[in-house]
């Protein structure tokens, strides 16, 4: 059964990354087989790219994970890291043949990191531009506005479409950074949603792809309600409602969770619809007593 149940959604597999306890385990064994079942299991579910994020190990790491991944998936895969060297390892590695000829994704590329463009060379790349931050006195900071991340989309898109590659906005796929919202008493719910409203309307980044790490949204919030009815991530599904007419068609999720667009009067959508209309603690309030 395929975990993608809303058309124009494509789901990046997040399983193979160190920061899963239980992936790590798999990495710390050397348990090969296991990371490759992980691959196979996403694969049958929905997938449509494989996310690999090998943490800190070594470039040669990276290129076998990559090599053992492809050999039983046919599906791109996402090299996730933000070291260059593990990257241009990973990318090496990949072999389009074994995806149909599809180009492999970079995740991700910030405008501190804006090197990284040039592993384009190495292997034809779809990036994971990390708009949520930006450059503020030579140092990255992260975006506090929607103003803030809108400058920093229209940089790094501009800086992927130039030097001579053969790219177009369509290739590239902006994150705008999503924090939890249950404990969101800073605004990135308002900032995020602002930005991609005003992503969405420039014609000149017509074709902009987007993606998030949806399951960060959610991350801490209980599995069930007070009186014990299940939640089912109405919250995701919320937020996905929410974003996608704003340009979102791609998350960074897991394929077990049964993402669904909502009606308007879902109890999930006015509590989305609420928080946006809120600010500060008020936020968590209210998705306290959604939970409640």
């Amino acid at each position: 059964m395929s975990a993608v149940a809303i058309e124009g959604l494509t789901i990046i597999g997040e399983s193979i990354n160190d920061s899963v306890p239980s992936t790590r385990k798999l990495f710390d064994a050397d348990d090969v087989d296991g990371i490759v079942a992980l691959a196979n299991a996403q694969d049958e579910a929905g997938a449509g790219y494989i996310d690999v994020n090998v943490g800190t190990r070594s470039a040669e790491f990276m290129a076998e994970m990559v090599r053992r991944v492809q050999q039983v998936t046919s599906k791109p895969l996402a090299i996730d890291t933000p070291d260059p060297e593990i990257a241009r390892a990973g990318l090496e590695a990949y072999d389009p043949d074994r995806a149909g000829g599809a180009r492999p994704i970079l995740n991700s590329v910030s405008s501190l990191r804006t090197e990284m463009f040039d592993l384009y060379q190495v292997q034809p790349f779809r990036p994971i531009l990390l708009v949520s931050e930006h450059v503020v006195d030579g140092r990255s900071q992260p975006c506090r506005t929607a103003e803030e991340t809108f400058a920093a989309t229209q940089f790094l898109v501009n800086a992927f479409c130039s030097d001579g590659r053969d790219v177009t906005v369509d290739d590239c796929i902006i994150d705008p950074g999503i924090a939890p919202i249950g404990s969101d008493a800073t605004g990135n719910i308002h900032r995020l949603i602002a930005a991609m409203e005003m992503i969405h309307a420039d014609e000149h980044l017509s074709g902009v792809h987007a993606s998030v790490g949806l399951s960060n949204f959610t991350v801490m919030l209980p599995p069930k309600r007070a009186d014990g009815s299940p939640v089912k991530t109405p919250l995701g599904s919320a937020f996905l409602t929410k974003a996608m007419p704003l340009g979102l068609d791609m998350v960074i999720g897991s394929v077990k969770r049964k993402y669904r667009l909502l009606d308007p009067d879902h109890p999930a959508m006015l509590c989305l619809e609420d928080c946006l209309k809120m600010e500060g603690f008020d936020v968590i309030m209210r998705v306290r007593e959604f939970y409640a």
